[in-house]
């Protein structure tokens, strides 16, 4: 089992009032599923993406990742590993404007330590998958939406991760683009065994998937097969 999530519970305290936005969520997700989280605002899924990430800390429980606690680590040593073994896809795609798309795919793995000369190939490589390899040198500015996604997505494969974190990665696409990067997130998991949690309003995108999570109230709802995906 790739991740296991144990009564996961997380407060957050708005003045003197205290929001339980996560009541003791628990679940697992094998290696190579593409699980999507669904769920009314409120329902704590932004919550629970955060923690699955390291990005904020449990008030109660646990995520277990690759067998590893996160709770365990320190700030430093959690930031180390979200470099090393998460990528990370977001709604307004969070890439350096000043960078170009190579440097901006590079990135995670610069950040490491690693020279631009030994990344440069994999950086190539996966834009090339992406339909990108000739807008390399281009700077965001230089790209329209559904591309400077792919280059997203290619920057969260650089460093191999072992799981990938989508928040509503098409959401600020019209929805032929998005379309096309779910298409590319179902083809990572399906012919590359990629493991992908994504949260998402829109149930239609959750038909890409292999599995749909429903929050609500900080609960697990439900959890099951997703809808069939039109084929209109």
């Amino acid at each position: 089992m790739l991740l296991k999530v144990e009564g996961l519970r997380k407060t957050y305290s708005r003045g003197e009032q205290e929001v339980e936005a996560l009541k003791g969520v628990t679940l697992e997700i094998g290696r190579g599923q593409f699980a999507s989280i669904m769920g009314p605002s409120g329902s704590g899924k932004s919550t629970l993406l955060h923690l699955l990430g390291g990005l904020d800390r449990p008030s109660a429980g646990a995520v277990l990742l690759d067998g590893q606690r996160l709770d365990e680590y320190s700030d430093d040593e959690l930031s180390a590993f979200r470099r090393r073994k998460l990528g990370f896809i977001f709604q307004f795609f969070n890439l350096i404007p000043t960078l170009s798309a190579a440097e901006n795919v590079a990135l995670p793995r610069l950040l490491d330590g690693e020279p631009m000369a030994k990344i440069l190939s994999k950086a190539t490589e996966l834009l090339d998958r992406m339909g990108l390899k000739t807008r390399m040198n281009h700077r965001p500015d230089q790209l329209s939406g559904g591309e400077m996604q792919r280059v997203a997505i290619a920057r969260a494969l650089v460093t191999d991760p072992v799981l990938i974190l989508a928040d509503e990665p098409t959401g600020n696409l019209d929805s032929a683009t998005g379309n096309g990067v779910l298409e590319l997130l179902e083809r990572l998991c399906r012919e590359q065994g990629q493991t992908i949690v994504m949260v998402t309003h829109d149930l239609a995108a959750a038909t890409y998937g292999t599995r749909l999570i429903r929050l609500r109230d900080g609960h697990v709802e439900s959890d099951g097969p997703p809808p069939v995906k039109s084929s209109h």
